[in-house]
């Protein structure tokens, strides 16, 4: 599985490279902090996998890159995505990492 740092993310927003930026928490964690990624929770993910752009990079995160890496798996496995990226650390690395919190 192929993953990129916070701070990789982080470089890619400031040079605004065209990518998906996919957040697979829950709603409720999603409002309480988010980074502007497109929300599709984890359980939705099955029925969404047309949202999944396969023409360009798309990263995907979570809290700590657990359930982003159990997406991941799941779309590279049954539908063939070569695209995807997991959020080394997720949304906690980057708080502590990029925001310093």
């Amino acid at each position: 599985m192929k993953e990129i740092t916070v701070q990789e993310l982080k470089q890619m927003q400031d040079d605004k490279e065209n990518f998906q930026f996919i957040d697979v928490r829950e709603g409720y964690e999603y409002v309480e902090a988010n980074l502007g990624a497109e929300l599709i929770p984890l359980g939705e993910v099955p029925d969404s996998v047309d949202k999944f752009k396969r023409d360009q990079k798309v990263v995907v995160h979570c809290r700590s890159g657990k359930r982003s890496a159990n997406a991941i798996k799941f779309l590279e496995e049954n539908y063939q995505f070569d695209n995807l990226y997991n959020l080394k650390g997720g949304i906690l690395a980057y708080h502590q990492e990029i925001e310093g919190k």
